[in-house]
C-alpha cells in the first residue's frame, strides 16, 4: 500500500437551509483512457518526464495536463516521481498527482489554513476562497466509524497525535487531493505494474467517508459550526461536487479494482450511502443525490 505524505499545518502570513430547486447535474470531465501513447512510451527517458506527462495527459486526461503545467516550476516533483522506466513513471503518478494537488490547493496565496481553502478541481474549474470558518478535530469522527475497512488511514489521519487535530481544511483536503491521484492512474491503468497505486480507489472513498462523517459530528456537537456552515454556498457546492466527483471516478475506476484499488473501496463506498450518510449531505448541500446506477448526478 502506498503511504501519502501527512499534511502539515501551513505557515500563512497573511442561507440557504431549505432544498434548491435546481436542475439536475452531473459531474463529468474529459478523458480518452484508450487514446495512443505509444509513441510517448517509446521516448520516454529520466530526462524528459514532465514533457512525456504533459504530452500523455493532454490526450488522455486534460484535467491531469493542466494541473502539471500550472505546476511545472515545483521543486517537488522529483520526490513523487519515479522514472526508471514508462511503467514506474505511470504507477507513480497517483502519488505525484495527488501531492501536487496538496501543493496547488495549499501555497499561501490561495489558502489560510482553517479560514479559507482552495480545490483544484479539474482543468475547467479551480475553487478559491472557500471558507472554513475553523471547525473541530477530525478524530471527532472516530466513533462513527464501526469497521475496520479503512483501519491504516483512520491511523494516519484521525488516530495520530497530529493529524487526528486537524479540522475541516484537512478532509477537504485530502479528499481533493485522493480525486486527482485516482484518475491520474486510472487513465493509465495499462502500465501499472506494482503496487504504487493500489489504493488509489480506497482513498478516495475513504476521504469522503471522512467527510460525510465530519458533517454528521458538527450536526450532533456543534450545532453553531453547523449553522456557520451550512450556510456556506461555496462550501455547499464544494462538498456536492467532491460527493458527485468521487462517485464520478469510482464508477470509471471500478473495472480495475485489484490493481487501483481494495474490495474495500467498494465496500466503504456502500457505508457512504447508508441514510445516514445520504441523509446529512443532501440537508447539508440542499440537494438530492441519485443513488441508483448514475451516482454522480443530483436529482
Amino acid at each position: 500500500m502506498t503511504a501519502l505524505l501527512a499534511l502539515p499545518p501551513l505557515a500563512v502570513t497573511t442561507t440557504a437551509s431549505a432544498t434548491v430547486t435546481a436542475a439536475p447535474y452531473c459531474y463529468e470531465e474529459p478523458s480518452q483512457p484508450t487514446a495512443d501513447v505509444s509513441d510517448l512510451r517509446a521516448r520516454f527517458t529520466s530526462s524528459n518526464w514532465m514533457q512525456t506527462l504533459q504530452a500523455v495527459y493532454g490526450r488522455r486526461w486534460p484535467s491531469g495536463q493542466a494541473l502539471a503545467v500550472a505546476q511545472a516550476r515545483d521543486k517537488y516533483w522529483t520526490q513523487f516521481v519515479q522514472t526508471s522506466s514508462f511503467e514506474a513513471f505511470a504507477e507513480s503518478m497517483m502519488v505525484a498527482i495527488h501531492e501536487e494537488t496538496h501543493m496547488w490547493d495549499l501555497d499561501p496565496a490561495r489558502t489560510r489554513w482553517n479560514v479559507h481553502t482552495a480545490a483544484w478541481i479539474n482543468a475547467s474549474r479551480q475553487d478559491t476562497v472557500v471558507p472554513l470558518y475553523d471547525g473541530f478535530p477530525r478524530k471527532e469522527i472516530l466513533p462513527l466509524i464501526q469497521d475496520r475497512l479503512s483501519d491504516s488511514m483512520d491511523g494516519i489521519y484521525l488516530r495520530d497525535r497530529t493529524q487526528g487535530e486537524y479540522h475541516l481544511q484537512g478532509v477537504l483536503a485530502e479528499l481533493n487531493a485522493g480525486l486527482t491521484g485516482l484518475p491520474a492512474v486510472t487513465v493509465l491503468q495499462e502500465y501499472i505494474r506494482g503496487i504504487g497505486a493500489s489504493n488509489a480507489r480506497d482513498i478516495a472513498a475513504t476521504n469522503l467517508r471522512y467527510l460525510l462523517l465530519y458533517l454528521r459530528v458538527a450536526k450532533s456537537r456543534h450545532p453553531d459550526y453547523w449553522t456557520r456552515i451550512k450556510n456556506e454556498p461555496k462550501l455547499r457546492e464544494l462538498v456536492l461536487t467532491q460527493f458527485l466527483r468521487t462517485a464520478y471516478w469510482l464508477e470509471k475506476s471500478a473495472p480495475y479494482t485489484g490493481k487501483l484499488g481494495s474490495a474495500d473501496a467498494d465496500r466503504i463506498t456502500a457505508t457512504n450511502y447508508s441514510p445516514a450518510n445520504i441523509a446529512i449531505l443532501e440537508e447539508f448541500t440542499g440537494r438530492r443525490v441519485r443513488t441508483d446506477t448514475q451516482k454522480n448526478c443530483t436529482l
